[in-house]
């Protein structure tokens, strides 16, 4: 590999949720992008801590298929519905817990951020995210919403979070106005 050529790099992206997880995989060299898997964990389970180990179960299964060398997960936003916001994240805890135990490093990112990322616009409509994801990566079949979601989470770790990651700074964006450029 030259100098000046990027390392592919797999990533996993999650969207957890406790009654469903999307994940998304893509192979990465930071500037393209190129789709591997997705899918959704439909959670299973008599109590809230089955579910929770559905949840845990069926990413480490995910991992071991696909062999992700980092992750990305979505974090947890506020909720009008305190208990809403409690299962969400007990949800992500489970899958976080899946990514450390299988040694994977994991980022985190705000919907807003990956919004902004695939979008454009940090406030874009599920479905805008959907029709993006399909054009960033050349899909022609439809992708389930949960798991576009965790493909534009992977996408937002790629196209922001590996340069990070390998020690190079991130791409500069134009800013407008005055005040201090980097």
């Amino acid at each position: 590999m030259s100098p000046t050529e990027k390392r592919t790099v797999r990533v996993l992206g999650i969207d957890p949720g406790s009654t469903i997880t999307g994940y998304g995989i893509i192979d990465s060299n930071g500037a393209r992008s190129v789709y591997v898997a997705h899918g959704h964990i439909r959670v299973k389970g008599d109590s809230f801590p089955d579910k929770l180990g559905h949840i845990h179960s069926e990413l480490i299964d995910v991992i071991d298929q696909w062999h992700p060398e980092q992750s990305a997960i979505e974090q947890v936003f506020l909720s009008n519905n305190p208990m809403s916001a409690l299962k969400l994240g007990q949800a992500r805890g489970a899958a976080i817990t899946a990514l450390v135990t299988r040694g994977l490093p994991v980022s985190e990112y705000a919907a807003r951020s990956v919004k902004q990322v695939v979008t454009g616009t940090g406030s874009s409509a599920k479905e805008q995210v959907q029709i993006m994801v399909k054009s960033l990566l050349g899909l022609n079949r439809p992708v389930q919403v949960d798991a576009a979601d965790g493909l534009a989470i992977a996408i937002c770790h790629a196209h922001s979070g590996l340069n990070a990651l390998k020690g190079q700074p991130a791409p500069r964006r134009r800013q407008r106005g005055r005040g201090l450029r980097l």
